[in-house]
């Protein structure tokens, strides 16, 4: 069996678009007829240049290649151009292919993937959602509003979920780490307030940054949200330092979490070695696929440290995080998505169910691909995936993190 052909998908959620602003889907067929779909979460360059990077991944390491040959695939792309060390683009387009080559091979041999990582350890996946406005809520309010996040936080654990992530603490800047303002810091300690309030012990606070604040400003931030007793603190601050992390970890009492802008086992390494980090949150399509991150979840059993896969796209990477998170012991959580598109795409072939996730059962990553309604939602914008805002944190009017950069119409 060889790899012959690649298709590349550049699909849009419809506003306001949960999941990012696009979503690059990969396709991959070989000599004998089998499809594999994969998903690349890269987001530091266009889709357009992606498509080229992923083409050329393709052609120079899989064109011809046996699909059952991951880790040979994997060490020629990391090593190409005399590398040999994480590159988040070039990462980011081996993920997804990395991640079809698996739904080929579950689907050759008419097994799940996660039979083919080790068997199964968990027959269900704890998930976890991030708050997100009800239908009657004012997007653009809600953000800064703890009553609505608490009331959509009521609303997940009535739908069984036993945890809730969010976010209060913006703003998601291209400068680097600041100190956070006081208003972000009461609005992010009224956020927890409200919420703990709301669920009582039904539920975890997962309390979500993205490496806005510096080491001190993380500190800071992190002992005023202390008493609400969150699950984890999730990568307060830049993922551009990796040592600084232990420094956080060791004066705050709240587990720290971090991964998503993470790729190979180098980096998760890094932090494990320092005490950094206990939960890891590596986002499959670009840190650098299953095979990588089952690597990285053994060694993490090392340190006692538990894995949460991050989502922050679409249905095909979450399919990929399922199967990952089935097949290891020291699985803490799942981020999950659930929004009329992702369940569309992948035409309800993997739901939550009371808060969990079902161990798929179908062949391969177990998902029915939906290519027509891939293809009829093309992306026409011109921003990123994710965007960073150019104006630094206001000291005088109060911040506001707009959930993931929303699409606007």
């Amino acid at each position: 069996m060889r790899l012959t052909d690649l298709d590349i998908i550049v699909t849009a959620p419809p506003a306001p678009g949960w999941g990012g602003q696009y979503w690059i889907l990969v396709k991959l067929t070989t000599d004998t007829g089998i499809t594999g779909w994969g998903e690349c979460y890269a987001s530091s360059i266009g889709p357009e240049a992606m498509r080229a990077v992923i083409t050329d991944v393709f052609s120079r390491y899989f064109l011809n290649e046996n699909p059952e040959n991951v880790e040979r695939m994997f060490r020629r792309t990391f090593s190409s151009g005399f590398t040999q060390r994480p590159d988040l683009t070039v990462m980011g387009a081996f993920s997804g292919l990395e991640i079809a080559c698996w739904d080929i091979l579950g689907k050759d041999r008419d097994r799940p993937v996660w039979a083919l990582l080790g068997g199964m350890m968990n027959e269900c996946v704890r998930a976890y959602s991030y708050l997100y406005p009800m239908a009657h809520h004012d997007v653009s309010q809600f953000w800064t509003n703890a009553e609505w996040n608490a009331e959509s936080a009521t609303d997940l654990v009535a739908r069984g979920y036993t945890a809730v992530k969010v976010d209060p603490a913006g703003p998601y800047t291209m400068r680097g780490g600041h100190h956070p303002a006081l208003s972000d810091i009461s609005m992010s300690v009224e956020f927890c307030a409200a919420i703990r309030a709301a669920v009582g012990d039904r539920a975890d606070i997962l309390f979500g940054t993205h490496g806005q604040f510096n080491t001190d400003g993380a500190i800071r931030l992190g002992k005023a949200i202390e008493p609400y007793n969150p699950l984890w603190y999730e990568e307060p601050i830049p993922p551009d330092n990796l040592l600084e992390f232990a420094n956080v970890a060791r004066a705050v009492n709240i587990p720290i979490a971090t991964g998503e802008r993470m790729t190979t086992k180098a980096e998760f390494g890094t932090v494990l070695r320092t005490g950094g980090a206990s939960i890891l949150q590596p986002a499959l399509g670009r840190a650098g696929g299953i095979w990588e991150m089952k690597k990285t979840a053994a060694i993490a059993e090392i340190f006692n440290a538990q894995m949460a896969p991050h989502l922050y796209a679409g249905p095909i990477e979450w399919a990929a995080n399922v199967h990952l998170a089935v097949s290891i012991p020291n699985l803490l959580i799942a981020e999950t998505i659930e929004t009329p598109f992702h369940d569309q795409l992948i035409k309800g072939s993997i739901r939550v169910e009371n808060g969990y996730i079902p161990a798929p059962t179908a062949p391969g990553l177990g998902i029915d691909v939906d290519e027509d309604l891939a293809r009829a939602h093309p992306f026409t914008g011109t921003g990123l995936h994710l965007m960073m805002q150019d104006d630094p944190c206001d000291y005088q009017n109060g911040n506001s993190f707009q959930g993931g950069a929303p699409i606007k119409n």
